[in-house]
Formats: C-alpha cells, sequence, structure tokens
C-alpha cells in the first residue's frame, strides 16, 4: 500500500460533509471547540499533526507553498508566504489538512514502521491550473474553503448584510480571517453572489439566501 491514496472523485457535497464533520467532532469534545476567525493551527493539534516552518526551496516544477511529511505526521510551510496576507497562511494550512483529510491513507501511516522514508512529502503548490479543477488540489482547496468558511456560519454572518457592497465583503473578510478572493469565490460557489465576467460588479446570486437561513435556523 502506499501513503497516498489513489485518486476519486468527491462531489462537493462530501467535501463539505467531511469539513463540517471535523468542525463538529472538535465542538463536541471538550476545550476544543472552534471560533472564528478559524485558529487553524488549532485543527492540526486536534488532529495530532504538527505545524513547522521552514524554507522550502522550488523545484523543477515551480514554488512549494507547503508540504505534509505523513510519516513524521507534520505539515511544513513556506517561510516566504509569511510575506503573504495572514488569511492566505490560514487558507495555506487548511488546504493541507484537506489533503491529510481526504488523500493521506492513515491507515498506513499508523502502521508502526511504515515502509517510506520520513523524508517522503506530499507537495502543495500555490496555483492550480483551470484545467485541474477536479484534482486533488481542487479538493483540497475546496475543503479548506468548506473548513474556514462553514454555510452554517456565512448564514449567520450574512444576515441582512448587502452582499452587492464590496465593503461588506472586506467587512466579512476580516471577521472570518480569509482572504477575499477565498471569501468571493465561496459566495459565488454557494450561489449568493455573481460577478459578471471582466467586471468587478457585485450581483445577488440565483439562491435565495432566506431559505438558506430557514435551512440552517
Amino acid at each position: 500500500m502506499s501513503l497516498i491514496k489513489p485518486y476519486r472523485f468527491y462531489p462537493k457535497p462530501e467535501i463539505e460533509r467531511r469539513a463540517n464533520d471535523l468542525l463538529l467532532r472538535m465542538e463536541l469534545t471538550p476545550n476544543w471547540k472552534p471560533s472564528w476567525p478559524l485558529e487553524v493551527d488549532r485543527i492540526a493539534d486536534f488532529l495530532d499533526l504538527g505545524v513547522v516552518w521552514d524554507l522550502i526551496p522550488s523545484d523543477e516544477y515551480g514554488p512549494i507553498a507547503a508540504r505534509i511529511l505523513p510519516l513524521n505526521r507534520q505539515i511544513e510551510l513556506n517561510e516566504e508566504i509569511l510575506s503573504l496576507p495572514e488569511g492566505f497562511q490560514s487558507s495555506t494550512l487548511a488546504h493541507e489538512i484537506g489533503h491529510w483529510m481526504l488523500h493521506i491513507n492513515h491507515a498506513e501511516v499508523q502502521e508502526e514502521g511504515g515502509h517510506l522514508s520520513s523524508d517522503d512529502s506530499f507537495l502543495c503548490r500555490p496555483n492550480s491550473s483551470l484545467s485541474e479543477l477536479e484534482s486533488i488540489e481542487w479538493q483540497a482547496q475546496y475543503f479548506a474553503s468548506c473548513l474556514l468558511m462553514p454555510e452554517s456560519l456565512l448564514v449567520e454572518y450574512c444576515d441582512r448584510q448587502n452582499l452587492t457592497r464590496w465593503s461588506t465583503l472586506y467587512q466579512l473578510r476580516d471577521q472570518l480571517g480569509v482572504t477575499i478572493s477565498n471569501l468571493v469565490n465561496r459566495l459565488q460557489d454557494l450561489g449568493w453572489i455573481h460577478i459578471p465576467q471582466g467586471s468587478r460588479k457585485l450581483m445577488l446570486g440565483p439562491v435565495n439566501r432566506e431559505e438558506a437561513t430557514k435551512s440552517w435556523g
């Protein structure tokens, strides 16, 4: 067996359910209830994953934002992203947790000694091309978005808010501790807002937020 699971397609609802299940497990565990902005380091601690910062050199394929050393149960973040907004750092760590939850073979990690070197790593790169929409990188990033911005929390935070104003979105960004691009992508994915291609005009999306509020109420 391998430390990395064979590729499989995860539909969005399953990825979201897995992220929500992780948050629920924390909420039901004494002294681990999550709060927002989400302290992603605590998520890693809950999963018994170490988090370290180090300078990770680029390889022939380009920059490496982070990597997982599965046998060490360790996530290594590239010090170079410290110069980026804090929301990007949280997203990167949440992205790695997504890989851990979706793509790492935990049974093989737990097997004493394993059969691979502890130096073997699972790499995360900062950008993915559109052709990789349903790749493991997209899956991990979608998991990160669901973890950082669960729909139930967004319903609460967005109640009676005018999502067609950028000032509102920047306020929400600060409350959630995410990047503005992550927030916009999440709201568009939920269908709450729409931005015409080539425009910065915010429009309400096709999904009625009042109905979402009722379902989570």
